[in-house]
């Protein structure tokens, strides 16, 4: 779950993080200069035609479906991150028990081990340095034909597909 529990972390903080952050020079972030389509106030297509449903609705549930992505991520990392500490828990204890310890640890004890956080940690950073040499390396290097790489004949400084 550990595995699970970093990717979903990564990608909540790499969809959230592309919202307000800007690298000149990199295909994951948007342009530096304008609003792309993706920055567009949905509540001014309110009345149109095949707009989804919650922003016909608008409110509260327009605020959460503007977000929605980044809270699925956030919530799918939150699931995976208890399903970690309880599969965590119940390995540790079994662990004891081989060992023939007679105190067993609550998941919210395991929690609190070093092992635990060691195990999340060492996720996190493998996924966050890949996320990271991603973003940096499509400055410079190219991959003809990805969506994730901007042209091939486009400068070093060029922002995103422009």
């Amino acid at each position: 779950m550990e595995n699970w529990e970093s990717e979903f972390l990564q990608m909540f903080a790499f969809v959230s993080l592309t919202a307000f952050l800007f690298q000149k020079g990199s295909a994951e972030s948007k342009s530096l200069d304008g609003e792309d389509p993706v920055d567009r106030d949905p509540r001014k297509s309110r009345n149109k035609g095949k707009v989804p449903w919650p922003v016909r609705k608008g409110g509260l549930v327009l605020s959460v479906y503007e977000n929605s992505l980044s809270l699925v991520f956030l919530l799918l990392f939150g699931i995976s991150f208890v399903l970690h500490a309880v599969g965590g828990a119940g390995e540790y204890n079994e662990h004891q028990r081989e060992h023939g310890a007679s105190q067993l640890v609550s998941t919210f004890e395991y929690m609190t081990t070093s092992r635990f956080w060691f195990e999340s940690l060492q996720n996190w950073q493998s996924e966050f340095l890949a996320v990271g040499a991603m973003v940096v390396l499509t400055i410079f290097l190219r991959q003809r034909g990805s969506p994730e790489s901007k042209p091939v004949d486009s400068p070093h400084s060029q922002t995103g597909g422009e």
